[in-house]
């Protein structure tokens, strides 16, 4: 072996190493336990509400609130995004109970001050917010509805496909499949998309969670039992390719309608459009789960 051989085959050994251990410190932090966002309760914003105790369907004690009125009305459930708690979301509760509406809002697993030590990027999570609906019925609720943002949205699918419970879905941006919303995330972050390093991260993650399925994440198989559904997407969200959001829209079977706004990014309709945003969503629950 020539000694320019030698020293290539250290650099790219070395690489390969630094590699290793970045995806492998990557993995841990995105499974890593959320602290909570700053506390924005929706007495601030003049809601009355009170603490709840949910419990996940594999017995997880969930963090949450009701806000509204005593008794068993309707109710919209927030599941909020991956790496967020429910206080980042408190904004969407005003208009929805002003409309007549009660809504829960919990902390995922591993989330805000939620039981859990690991997040499992939406798998699981399906368990947590079928734990919110089993907790509704329990108070004697029969119509409910989810708004689901990002990674709730992804769930709310997921679940509803699931729990014939659920009677109608807001999904606002989720994600179609983790390996294109994390190369979106690196996108954002650094000017790459990086796709061989994220299946490592991903690869990894499901190595430290005991091997789960994260692939199994995706809501793109559940859509077609799915119904109805409201979907939102900017046109410039880098965690959803056009691709990807065409495909579940297509996909899916139920009643749906689409709303796509011009230049907003993850996320991002709401704080571009909120009147109108409030608008569609309350008339959305409206129409299906009847006030």
């Amino acid at each position: 072996m020539t000694p320019l051989l030698a020293d290539g085959l250290a650099i790219l050994a070395t690489l390969a190493a630094v590699t290793t251990l970045i995806a492998w410190l990557a993995a841990g932090r995105i499974i890593r336990r959320v602290r909570p966002d700053p506390t924005l309760l929706p007495d601030a914003l003049g809601v009355h509400f009170r603490h709840v105790t949910l419990h996940t369907r594999d017995g997880l004690a969930l963090s949450g609130r009701l806000s509204g009125e005593d008794g068993p009305r309707p109710t919209v459930v927030i599941c909020a995004g991956l790496f967020g708690s429910m206080d980042g979301d408190t904004a969407l509760v005003p208009p929805l109970v002003n409309a007549g509406f009660n809504v829960l809002q919990f902390d995922w697993r591993a989330h805000g001050m939620s039981a859990g030590q690991h997040t499992t990027l939406g798998l699981r999570e399906v368990d947590d917010l079928l734990g919110a609906v089993d907790f509704l019925q329990a108070r004697g609720v029969r119509r409910i509805g989810v708004l689901g943002l990002s990674m709730g949205g992804a769930v709310a699918l997921r679940a509803a496909a699931r729990d014939p419970r659920i009677a109608c879905v807001v999904a606002d941006s989720p994600y179609v499949h983790l390996t294109h919303a994390l190369e979106g995330v690196l996108k954002e972050r650094i000017g790459l998309r990086l796709r061989p390093l994220v299946w490592l991260i991903l690869r990894f993650a499901q190595l430290r969670l005991g091997n789960l399925p994260l692939a199994e994440t995706s809501p793109l198989p559940a859509v077609e039992g799915v119904g109805p559904v409201l979907y939102i997407f900017g046109t410039d969200d880098p965690l959803v390719p056009a691709s990807d959001r065409e495909a579940m829209y297509n996909k899916s079977g139920g009643p749906k309608s689409l709303w796509l706004v011009e230049g907003a990014g993850h996320r991002g309709a709401h704080a571009q459009r909120s009147a109108s945003y409030h608008q569609r969503v309350v008339a959305f629950f409206e129409e299906h789960v009847e006030v």
